[in-house]
């Protein structure tokens, strides 16, 4: 099979075009997005690249790898929320050629497996609905293929293995801390069994070589977090060390979530692909497994394990097992591939309906948010127009395949501008980050009710701080020291309800709401409500 049946420029041609219109649509969303950007935007303005700063302090909850690879498009392309948010969209296609290269080490040419592995990945829903945010997973994601092309080098050159299994270690820990062991170590731990064509000389050489590539990704690591810790301080240094690695596993471990929810989570994640009955068919015919789909076994059962037993759960924390699902998948299709076969996709056509009924029943359902009735009718009709073509589709497995995954992008850009586009407002923060730039620029200083995230420090570009207040009592010694002072709050109330703030915009189900330090000084009541104290 030759590579180029992969249908690269149809494949970067829709993702390209899906992250167009995400990045146009969906705002930098509080508070994850716009405290990362927060956090690059401080380091960036203070020249200081080996702290994290946010709201002028250590920030010690993420390492710093995502906030240097956004410095880099910076140093390029100047300071923009573009050039930002361009970083999740190249790192994915990185994860979808490193996929398809990882396919060619696990089965060789196997027609048509290298052709089916990224269309697989980019073309389910989890994935192509993350893939434009300004997460550090897609990083973790890049790191674990790495180290697993290290892992399969390591049986034929072991020093060139475990060099690329040591530098990818050493960079995952970068790129999110030691969670990277979670998708590597079982690759490496469980190789007698996957490795059985091609085994190493030695399996104590192999361990060894594990170990130096554990202990080479250990020095990449400290370079960055010893002198760190000694600029940062002690109590950034206690957090790096041990609260956002060791105490922050205790601690999740802590927290009661139930142990199956990424079991229930799986199948929705991996829409439309499990609802096609070839590819069950397959599992169900699929003969004794082979080295490769052994290695993703090895990997996905241990780690998924862990992943469980870890109290604090979020899908995300799961995409970098993502590529060896998709490779799982594409293997078991390749095992009944027929060149003279057509298939049908009408489980992709059933999915694009169902979406088109939701998108035209929405305003009449009950509890819905007061901007459902602005959903355009022409969204759910075009759904179920495709879905109709879909239904009428007879093509070849691969051919079927890409037609799927384009079908999916299609349909997360129709949801984008039916449900995006009216939704938006309450995330939009721009015109309010600006605003307290100026205050900040004419000598202002403002303070928050509450924990504060950096929701407003890049897209405003500010340079001070921000005072986050915790309770009554220090939320009246700062007004009373800072009379001319603007006070930050998140109320519940919506904004029509909240005359005499300096500024008032809806804001994740509630509103944000600037108010000036004289008038609540001069209004007690105003001041008991908004501590709970009156």
């Amino acid at each position: 099979m030759k590579r180029g049946r992969v249908g690269w420029p149809a494949l970067l041609a829709g993702a390209l075009l899906l992250a167009v219109l995400q990045l146009w649509l969906r705002p930098l969303l509080p508070v994850d997005e716009t405290r990362y950007l927060a956090v690059a935007w401080e380091m960036w303005w203070r020249g200081d690249f080996l702290v994290p700063w946010l709201n002028g302090e250590p920030y010690s909850h993420k390492p710093p790898l995502l906030f240097w690879l956004i410095h880099v498009l910076w140093a390029v392309c100047g300071v923009s929320e573009t050039a930002a948010r361009a970083v999740p969209v190249a790192l994915s296609l990185a994860a979808l050629w490193l996929s398809t290269r990882l396919a060619t080490r696990l089965w060789g040419e196997t027609a048509p497996l290298q052709a089916l592995v990224p269309w697989l990945l980019l073309g389910g829903l989890f994935w192509n609905n993350f893939y434009t945010l300004v997460q550090f997973d897609l990083l973790l994601v890049v790191m674990a293929l790495l180290a697993w092309h290290g892992v399969l080098e390591a049986r034929e050159i072991p020093w060139r293995g475990w060099t690329l299994t040591g530098l990818a270690i050493g960079l995952g820990v970068l790129a999110k801390g030691p969670v990277i062991l979670v998708p590597v170590l079982p690759a490496l731990l469980f190789a007698p069994w996957w490795a059985r064509a091609a085994r190493p000389g030695s399996w104590a050489r192999w361990y060894l070589g594990g170990l130096a590539a554990l202990a080479l990704g250990a020095a990449i690591a400290l370079a960055w977090a010893i002198p760190a810790g000694m600029a940062g301080g002690d109590e950034y240094r206690r957090a790096i060390f041990w609260g956002q690695s060791a105490g922050r596993m205790v601690d999740s471990f802590a927290h009661r979530s139930p142990w199956w929810s990424y079991v229930a989570w799986l199948p929705l994640m991996w829409l439309p692909w499990l609802l096609w009955p070839r590819l069950w068919g397959a599992l169900r015919r699929a003969a004794a497994w082979d080295d490769g789909l052994r290695f993703c076994v090895a990997v996905l059962v241990p780690a998924l394990l862990v992943f469980s037993l870890i109290s604090g759960k979020q899908g995300k924390y799961l995409l970098p097992l993502f590529p060896l699902v998709a490779l799982a998948m594409a293997r078991l299709l390749a095992s009944v591939y027929d060149a003279a076969g057509r298939y049908r996709a009408r489980f992709m056509a059933a999915f694009l309906m169902l979406g088109g009924s939701l998108l035209l029943v929405l305003p009449w359902l009950p509890r819905v948010p007061a901007w459902s009735d602005q959903v355009p009718a022409m969204w759910g009709m075009a759904l179920l127009a495709w879905g109709a073509l879909f239904w009428l589709l007879k093509l070849e497995l691969v051919a079927l395949v890409r037609s799927v995954a384009l079908g999916m992008l299609l349909w997360t850009g129709v949801m984008y501008l039916a449900l995006v586009e009216p939704a938006r407002p309450p995330y939009q923060l721009e015109s309010f980050s600006h605003a307290l730039s100026d205050l900040q620029a004419s000598g202002h200083r403002l303070a928050w009710l509450g924990k504060y995230h950096g929701q407003f420090h890049f897209l405003g570009r500010l340079q001070r701080r921000i005072e986050p207040l915790a309770g009554a009592a220090q939320l009246r010694a700062w007004l009373s020291a800072n009379p001319d002072g603007y006070l930050l709050v998140n109320e519940k109330t919506p904004a029509a309800q909240i005359p005499g703030a300096l500024l008032v915009q809806s804001y994740r189900g509630g509103s944000l709401v600037l108010w000036p330090a004289a008038v609540l000084l001069r209004e007690p009541a105003r001041l008991d409500a908004l501590t709970g104290s009156g």
